[in-house]
């Protein structure tokens, strides 16, 4: 995630200035004797932006400099230096990650000229950045002039070489003079930029269209919008549906170009896996960061009538199940057609958080001699899988229906160049509260190959039911999917999270408060590394060590608080009981919750005291037993 430096209109033209020159002071200063140099560059806000970006989470910047620069080429050329700077200050604070994204604005003499392409007046600008982000009122030709642009240069010059990968070419959503008028003719323009065969990059203007061009329609809510969302960057739930395309007039002078019947976003783009779970653990409960309700274990714990957003809270839907789920037969031999399986965002019920897909199954009617149980293959998320190292799978779900049903967690290649094959170590199945079900999968990818291996995570379902010469059709909702690298020994010692500690910080004046509650929560966590061993070393020269700590420990997904009211004497209280407030994130801050007073239950009012609780939630998917979590008291 990039943090937007923009600067826009006159009144920001002193602010340009400022950005190079750094903090003066206020005192007389000048050079000790007359200096005929030109304008020089500071690396003041380079490390101050740069420490904004590590308290933040930001990744980088995009620079967007839409004011001229009077100045001219002594103030640009100036401008690439500080910017060389501020890519240097970030790699060291943020991570060699980091990025520094220039956007097509100004141009070498300073003055304001929108370019819509990459050429030797936005040049300079790019060679200290890491990408260029062109602005999206080009006509069609410009990206392949782009290219070629920079594949014509001596890169040898540079010290950062480029690739066509590092030019993202602009494309607005609301069309706004680009090519094929936005909304859904955005393919038309991404043709263009052809991201897989030519080798350009898409940046996105306004890609929240989908929700702001339809919000004020009588009838429109998150499930509109989702299947809206979907249409535009996967396409139609139903295979061979057609997607209405609005017309576009050509600009003048722009040439025809025939680009077909519509294309979703993704079919651009080849499919990339999330990073490998050994090196960043997967976990998502299928939420798009919005909803109207919050489950804790199943159970429904706020709904909202206005509903909230939290991108903090966004997780994978599931890449393979969207548009559309691949269904598959397991045992692969059976001639009958395979039953239709339809995915869409269940708001309604969910494990964690605010929502979780609901897969449904319709099977037709068989007079197969073994159509009494039908299994079938339900692949869910692509991985990233190394090979020969231990993997755990987690997937919480909940089936209704009128079948009856085996459910089992599994893992495939999706490698068709290889003959991969999963060795399974240990299974388990555990009933959870408010309907739900825990599958747990241990394997090992058992191939020797160098590089990782693409695989999906899903469900093997076999099903029966009263009838099977009849249609029947069920339901599967999918509450959770975790999966992470096991210890590389089963002598690591098992670490358990814990919140050890939370304080409360009253606003103050209280008197100046609405209620004498509001104020800001923290915490402090740590890790429990459960019960000490007997050793076991028989010399010094014993080669198994007395334990193994080596392996790092897991993190926190988010926290949720709680809160009770009590006498303020030591009475109440009972966590199970206690009354939910909301969760960590949406304001960056990890071990940290302001209690609003929109927060506060009604519970609270006239009440002497009150006990908050902090309840983690792992990077895992795991819930803290209350047990592991904290409290703070809270009294007048």
């Amino acid at each position: 995630m990039l943090g937007n430096l923009i600067f826009e209109h006159a009144e920001s033209e002193a602010d340009c200035l400022r950005l190079l020159v750094g903090a003066l002071p206020k005192v007389v200063t000048g050079p000790a004797k007359p200096d005929a140099h030109t304008l020089p560059a500071s690396p003041h806000y380079a490390r101050l932006l740069a420490d904004l970006a590590y308290q933040r989470g930001f990744d980088g910047y995009l620079l967007n400099f839409e004011a001229v620069l009077r100045g001219g080429v002594e103030q640009t050329r100036a401008l690439t230096m500080w910017i060389a700077m501020l890519e240097q200050e970030l790699k060291h604070k943020v991570g060699p990650h980091a990025e520094v994204v220039w956007y097509d604005s100004i141009i070498v003499d300073g003055r304001l000229r929108w370019q819509d392409r990459l050429n030797s007046v936005n040049l300079p600008f790019f060679l200290p950045s890491t990408a260029f982000f062109s602005n999206y009122t080009w006509p069609s030709p410009y990206p392949s002039m782009t290219a070629q642009y920079l594949l014509s240069l001596d890169q040898s010059k540079f010290h950062h070489p480029k690739q066509l990968q590092d030019i993202y070419i602009g494309v607005d959503v609301w069309g706004r003079g680009s090519h094929g008028g936005g909304g859904f003719g955005l393919y038309k323009a991404i043709s263009h930029v052809d991201p897989e065969f030519l080798g350009l990059s898409v940046a996105l203007f306004g890609h929240a269209w989908t929700w702001e061009s339809e919000q004020d329609k009588q009838g429109w809510s998150w499930k509109s919008w989702w299947e809206y969302e979907n249409n535009l960057w996967l396409g139609p739930k139903q295979l061979g549906e057609e997607v209405p395309v609005p017309a576009y007039a050509l600009r003048e002078g722009e040439p025809m170009c025939e680009h077909g019947p519509f294309k979703p976003i993704a079919d651009f783009f080849p499919r990339r896996p999330p990073p490998n779970p050994a090196h960043l653990p997967f976990f998502t409960t299928f939420s798009p960061g919005v909803g109207w309700s919050w489950f804790v274990r199943g159970a429904q714990v706020l709904r909202s009538e206005s509903g909230w957003t939290d991108v903090h809270k966004t997780t994978s839907m599931g890449d393979l199940l969207f548009p559309r789920p691949n269904l598959a037969w397991e045992d692969g031999d059976r001639e009958e057609a395979v039953p239709v399986a339809t995915s869409d965002i269940s708001i309604d019920d969910a494990w964690l958080g605010s929502s979780s897909v609901a897969v449904v199954i319709s099977a037709p009617g068989s007079v197969s001699e073994d159509a009494f149980f039908r299994c079938v293959w339900l692949p869910i998320q692509s991985l990233a899988i190394a090979p020969r190292r231990s993997y755990r799978l987690s997937i919480v779900y909940k089936l209704d229906g009128p079948v009856e049903a085996n459910v089992g967690a599994s893992v495939k290649s999706l490698a068709k160049e290889l003959d991969a094959n999963f060795d399974v170590n240990s299974v388990s199945e555990t009933s959870l509260p408010n309907g739900w079900t825990e599958l747990l999968l241990d394997f090992t990818l058992a191939v020797d190959h160098h590089t990782d291996i693409l695989t999906a995570a899903g469900l093997v379902i076999g099903f029966t039911c009263e009838d099977p010469t009849e249609a029947v059709a069920f339901s599967i909702n999918i509450g959770a999917l975790s999966v992470y690298a096991n210890p590389l020994s089963l002598t690591h010692t098992p670490l358990n999270h814990k919140v050890i500690w939370a304080d409360f910080a009253r606003n103050q004046p209280i008197y100046k408060t609405v209620s004498p509650f509001v104020g800001t929560l923290t915490w402090g966590t740590g890790i429990s590394l459960g019960p000490v061993p007997t050793l076991t070393l028989t010399s010094p020269e014993d080669t198994e060590a007395a334990w193994i700590l080596d392996h790092p420990p897991r993190s926190f997904a988010y926290f949720n608080v709680y809160m009770q009211a009590h006498t303020g004497e030591g009475g109440a209280v009972s966590p199970e009981t206690a009354t939910f407030v909301g969760t960590t994130g949406l304001d960056g801050r990890e071990n940290r919750f302001y209690v609003d007073p929109a927060c506060l239950p009604a519970e609270v009012e006239g009440a002497k005291g009150v006990r908050f609780y902090v309840q983690g939630v792992t990077d895992r998917g795991q819930v803290l037993e209350w047990e592991d979590c904290t409290f703070v008291d809270v009294t007048l």
